[in-house]
């Protein structure tokens, strides 16, 4: 077995009294893209300062390419974090001559969709323009590891969906890839993935693995607005489906008394999303 690029065992980082990471455990292998997926603020930036020894663990321990994280492992690595890592006054073009003097490289080619804008400031040149070049900037130096923090947040259905083939890409050039997002729908995307929520992680493994068991329930009625309204003022943890209406975490004969039991009503059992499993485990969290 091809040694680990990454591995955090029982890793926690705390602020004062606040625990920002509680006890996570992640490995990426060659070839293989992790998604560390949870709502803002359940710890992936953090966790992703860790790895990179960008930020001292207050417990357990990491390596990078089994070592300690230091300049030189990081040297191994592309490295895309949530402001990209840009100077908003240089252009596309003198942005990649500056990273590549700083790795030693020469003339990371500029993405032919950004020619036109080679001599325009990245601060006006728009985010999925900016988050293009970010990528090819992290990937000039050829990196055996990529580590994308939020690498689509905020940018246009196509060009998330350009930048994921870059993704698969390197990964099936044998890159491993590291990957946080708020987005549960890129979780089909990964190899495998890690959940967070308020610092701790509630799911490892494949999007089938985490939902396990885990139900929602279908109400069908012809009046979905009022449905909708009546079960979140009942305190039911409700979503929608297009117009359908999805309770997550509760019993159908709660469901079925809330909307007053009546025959115009249809509860059915289906499998839960992973967006639904991660709503579940935010209110048990938040309840606790």
């Amino acid at each position: 077995m091809p040694e680990p690029l990454i591995h955090a065992s029982g890793v926690t980082r705390t602020f004062g009294d606040f625990t920002a990471v509680d006890d996570a455990n992640l490995t990426v292998k060659p070839g293989e893209i992790v998604g560390l997926l949870g709502a803002n603020g359940a710890g992936k930036t953090t966790l992703i300062r860790m790895i990179l020894g960008l930020l001292p663990v207050s417990e357990g321990s990491v390596h990078l390419f089994g070592d300690s994280p230091s300049r030189t492992t990081r040297s191994r690595l592309g490295y895309v974090p949530q402001g990209l890592g840009l100077w908003d006054s240089l252009t596309p073009r003198e942005n990649l001559d500056f990273i590549d003097q700083a790795f030693g490289v020469a003339d990371t080619p500029l993405p032919e969709a950004l020619e036109h804008l080679r001599r325009v400031p990245v601060g006006q040149i728009g985010l999925g323009n900016q988050r293009q070049l970010a990528f090819a900037a992290a990937l000039g130096h050829n990196p055996e590891l990529l580590v994308l923090d939020e690498p689509t947040s905020g940018v246009d259905p196509l060009s998330r969906a350009r930048l994921w083939d870059t993704i698969h890409d390197k990964a099936d050039a044998g890159v491993g890839v590291l990957v946080t997002t708020h987005y549960m729908q890129e979780a089909q995307q990964c190899d495998w993935l890690v959940l967070m929520s308020g610092g701790r992680e509630v799911g490892a493994g494949s999007e089938a693995d985490i939902v396990g068991d885990t139900t929602a329930l279908n109400v069908d009625t012809g009046d979905w607005p009022s449905a909708f309204a009546t079960l979140t003022d009942a305190g039911f943890l409700v979503s929608l489906a297009g117009t359908q209406v999805r309770v997550i975490g509760a019993e159908r004969d709660a469901v079925r008394e809330a909307l007053g039991g009546g025959d115009s009503v249809n509860v059915s059992s289906a499998r839960a999303t992973l967006d639904e499993f991660m709503a579940v485990k935010e209110r048990a969290r938040q309840q606790a």
